[in-house]
C-alpha cells in the first residue's frame, strides 16, 4: 500500500510539471511587482499547506503571512492593504470561507492568485491568475482525505518560492538574516573565533614520545594532538585513528616512535576570522570533523562540527 501511495503522489507531481504554463511565470512576475506582502489563505488541510508556503516565502525573501479565512471574515481583513497580493488555496475552488472573501478583495484592489484543482470553479474564475494543481486521484483509497492534492499544492508553493529566490538573487547571507538561531544561524552567521576552542589545547612537540602523545590526546578530549614548533606553529596533527593504525603496524615498537613519526604533516587550517560556513564546507569537502584555527602562523584554537 505504501508503494502505491508513493506512486500516486509522484504521478501527481509529474502532472504538475506536464501542465505548467505561462501563468506560473505571470504569477512570479506579479509577486515580484507587488508593493505589499503575499497573504496566503486556505481552509482545513489546504490551510495547513498554506501555512508552510507562507513560511517558506517569508524565509526566502518574499514577505508573506498566513491568514485563516474564518478569522479574516471576522475582522482580520483589516490586516489586508491594497498593496498586498492574495494567494488562495482550495482544491475544489468552492470553499465557502474563501469564496466569501472575494468581494472584499476585488473591491480592495488586491491581485488574487488561486491554486485549485478545478479551473471552472468560482475561485478560479474570479481570480486574477489561476495555477492548476489538479490531480487525477487522491492516494486515499476512499478518495476523501486530501493526500495527492495537498502534495501538489505544496510543491506548487515550493516552485513559486524557489523561482522567486532565483529572480531576487537570494543568497545564503540573506537567508541567514532570517534564521539567526540554531544550526542555520551558526552555519551562516558565526565566525570561527566565536565557535573555536582555544583553551587547554593538546599541544605536543615534534620529538615527544608516543606515550606523551597518548597522554595529550586523552587529556585534550578532542581525539587529536597538535604537533607544534615554538611559538605554536603547526607542524602536524595526530588523531586517535593515527594512533590505532600505528599500534597495529609497529606493535612492540610503537613506544619508540616520536610525534613527528605519527603525525599527518601540514594539516588543513582555517583563519580565525573565517565564517563557520566556510569552516563547515571545508570539513565536509575533506571528510574531517576538526580544523586547526590559525592567526597568521600561530595556532589559536580548533573548531569542530
Amino acid at each position: 500500500m505504501a508503494r502505491e501511495v508513493f506512486r500516486i503522489e509522484a504521478e501527481a507531481i509529474a502532472g504538475l510539471e506536464a501542465n505548467l504554463d505561462g501563468r506560473f511565470t505571470q504569477a512570479v512576475e506579479a509577486i515580484l511587482a507587488a508593493r505589499g506582502r503575499v497573504i496566503v489563505c486556505g481552509m482545513g488541510k489546504s490551510g495547513i499547506i498554506g501555512k508552510k508556503i507562507a513560511a517558506t516565502l517569508a524565509s526566502t525573501g518574499t514577505p508573506a503571512f498566513f491568514m485563516h479565512p474564518g478569522e479574516a471574515f471576522h475582522g482580520d481583513l483589516g490586516m489586508v492593504t491594497a498593496a498586498d497580493l492574495f494567494l488562495a488555496l482550495s482544491n475544489s475552488g468552492e470553499t465557502e470561507e474563501i469564496v466569501k472573501l472575494l468581494p472584499f478583495l476585488q473591491d480592495n484592489g488586491n491581485l488574487i492568485i488561486a491554486m485549485t484543482g478545478n479551473s471552472r470553479s468560482t475561485l478560479a474564475k474570479h481570480s486574477s491568475l489561476h495555477l492548476s494543481v489538479r490531480v487525477e486521484r487522491e492516494a486515499c483509497p476512499l478518495q476523501l482525505a486530501p493526500t495527492a492534492s495537498t502534495t501538489a499544492a505544496l510543491v506548487m508553493g515550493d516552485a513559486l518560492a524557489v523561482a522567486l529566490m532565483k529572480a531576487r538573487d537570494f543568497q545564503a547571507h540573506h537567508f541567514a538574516r532570517f534564521h539567526p538561531g540554531g544550526s542555520l544561524g551558526r552555519r551562516l552567521l558565526q565566525r570561527v573565533r566565536d565557535e573555536m576552542r582555544s583553551e587547554r589545547l593538546p599541544f605536543i612537540a615534534p620529538d615527544a614520545g608516543a606515550e606523551a602523545v597518548l597522554d595529550a590526546v586523552t587529556q585534550g578530549q578532542l581525539g587529536v594532538a597538535l604537533v607544534v614548533d615554538s611559538p605554536a606553529r603547526i607542524r602536524g596533527i595526530i588523531t586517535d585513528g593515527d594512533l590505532r593504525r600505528a599500534l597495529q603496524t609497529h606493535r612492540e615498537g610503537f613506544f619508540g616512535l616520536r610525534a613527528q613519526d605519527l603525525m599527518t604533516p601540514d594539516p588543513i587550517t582555517i583563519g580565525v576570522d573565517s565564517s563557520m560556513s566556510a569552516a563547515l564546507e571545508l570539513m565536509d569537502a575533506d571528510h574531517i570533523t576538526l580544523l586547526v584555527v590559525v592567526d597568521g602562523e600561530c595556532v589559536v584554537g580548533v573548531v569542530q562540527k
